[in-house]
């Protein structure tokens, strides 16, 4: 079962689902899943997927197929596993790859830690990979983890942004109706087998703007845009807990949150404990500016890359941390701090095995307040660009602002 795309057209520059709309989303979610008949009390649809991933993507122009192609040095179908398998509703997934794929498609739920994941071998056609999940589905077998399931969404491999109160909607018409799909013009052949050997009804259920196939090579690179705006909403200034240290901490997250006013801007001390700053790792923030006052080490990075490193929030994202040193040159011989500086790019490559893209940045201070508020601006927009683009060419490299 699928979703169609609203309109007569696929978008050509479907946005972000922006973090204000997950009210909305929740909401409707809750009375779908009443419809759907999951709400508390009564017995939930057992729903599960399949996601045909055996074609070779001979439009995408490139040897790779398109569904392993890297998007941020991630393979594009493990976005798409990370968008279902945060549907807790749904409790299987059946992925149909080629054989000469197959341990490619298990590297890829390990190295990912995917979960629910089942492969079966795809077939010479689409339907026939999806008739082979299906029949996977379908098996009572003594060994088998699946259990067979009432509803099954049939979902590409290479539509990584669905949402959740659109499957729940999919779901629901699978329920009144017996089947929801696209038609032809939309590219597959699922409706038409469905009317032709299934004897049901069927429904077309719109589905949202972004809900689009990477198709071509220019997909690629719309994807990755969508996935960096998503992830570049929130900015975590960390600071220790020296008086003079917050206080230009919380100058830089001032202006940060002037210049920056469509991205969430909070503050921590880097403590020993660091609860409050590991419960933000946990929230998922990509995003960590550490400030370094008159010293020329990496003392207080180290401690964040270490706590980032523990966690697994590298894991399905790169995290960007941006070491920025207030340094009084006027004190230390220049020549003498650029040598400590230059150890960014040992930290820098080390740590980008861990998927953590550190970049540098030095302010000249103590200044007078008009200059100092100059450097902190400039210094916000180098923070911004570096977060938006993620560029790994750039990381272990000092700016200066």
């Amino acid at each position: 079962m699928e979703a169609a795309p609203p309109g007569s057209s696929r978008p050509t520059e479907p946005g972000p689902c922006l973090s204000g709309q997950r009210g909305a989303d929740h909401a409707a979610s809750a009375s779908l899943q009443s419809a759907a008949g999951t709400e508390p009390g009564r017995h939930p649809l057992a729903v599960a997927a399949v996601l045909p991933a055996g074609g070779c993507g001979e439009r995408m122009g490139v040897p790779t197929p398109k569904q392993f192609c890297p998007i941020l040095e991630r393979p594009l179908i493990s976005y798409t596993l990370q968008a279902l398998e945060r549907v807790c509703w749904i409790k299987d997934i059946v992925v149909a790859v080629t054989g000469e794929n197959m341990e490619v498609m298990k590297s890829i739920i390990q190295k990912y830690q995917h979960k629910r994941i089942s492969l079966v071998e795809a077939g010479v056609t689409r339907h026939r990979s999806i008739f082979n999940g299906l029949k996977a589905l379908a098996e009572d077998q003594i060994n088998s983890k699946l259990s067979k399931p009432e509803v099954v969404i049939i979902h590409d491999a290479v539509r990584p942004f669905v949402e959740e109160d659109v499957l729940l909607k999919v779901v629901t018409a699978a329920k009144e109706h017996g089947c929801s799909d696209y038609d032809l013009e939309f590219g597959t052949e699922c409706l038409q087998l469905a009317l032709k050997y299934c004897c049901t009804k069927a429904k077309l259920v719109e589905g949202s703007p972004d809900l689009w196939k990477v198709t071509y090579k220019r997909d690629l690179y719309a994807a990755e845009s969508i996935i960096k705006e998503r992830i570049s909403q929130e900015i975590c200034v960390v600071m220790d807990t020296k008086e003079d240290n917050k206080h230009i901490g919380h100058l830089l997250e001032e202006v940060l949150k002037s210049e920056l006013n469509h991205v969430k801007v909070t503050s921590e001390a880097l403590c020993h404990a660091g609860r409050h700053l590991q419960q933000i790792i946990l929230d998922q923030c990509y995003n960590f500016v550490c400030v370094n006052v008159m010293t020329s080490d990496f003392q207080e990075t180290q401690k964040l890359l270490s706590m980032l490193e523990e966690s697994n929030l590298c894991i399905l994202y790169p995290v960007v941390v941006v070491s920025v040193h207030f340094l009084d040159f006027k004190l230390v011989p220049p020549s003498q701090k650029m040598e400590n500086l230059m150890k960014i790019r040992e930290f820098a490559k080390e740590v980008k095995e861990r998927n953590i893209l550190l970049y540098g940045l030095l302010i000249s201070y103590p200044q007078d307040d008009q200059k100092l508020q100059e450097s902190l601006r400039q210094g916000a927009i180098i923070i911004a660009s570096l977060i938006k683009e993620r560029n790994s060419g750039l990381i272990g490299q000092l700016l200066i602002a």
